[in-house]
């Protein structure tokens, strides 16, 4: 019953930024961990950033001091703000949530239909 919607990618030149948004929807109980997670083609999709309802973040190496990941519970929304990509950034950006519907049910894992970010050089 959650839906999932990133907006916010497009093709930028290397060194550039964007802002990754995903907001929420539905009937949720609470929403807990949000993350971005990126694949690329021809590769396994890995873990950008990770937010927890607490505010803790976490973030792949090859993105720290780059990408900052923010959510807005108000909103049920999860930002990611990208600055100076490069094109191994090139990849299908997907947003992911943990939530359960109502409080007693087990959470799940929700994912967005992914949004196109290309960095060209």
């Amino acid at each position: 019953q959650v839906q999932l919607v990133e907006s916010g990618g497009g093709l930028v030149q290397a060194g550039g930024s964007l802002r990754l948004s995903c907001a929420a929807s539905g009937i949720a109980f609470s929403i807990g961990v949000m993350g971005w997670y990126r694949q690329a083609p021809g590769k396994q999709r890995e873990l950008v950033a990770s937010t927890s309802d607490g505010g803790s973040t976490n973030y792949a190496d090859s993105v720290k001091g780059r990408f900052t990941i923010s959510r807005d519970n108000m909103k049920y929304t999860v930002y990611l703000q990208m600055n100076n990509l490069k094109p191994e950034d090139t990849a299908v950006y997907y947003c992911k949530a943990v939530a359960n519907i109502r409080s007693f049910d087990s959470p799940k894992d929700y994912w967005g239909q992914g949004t196109q970010v290309t960095v060209s050089s």
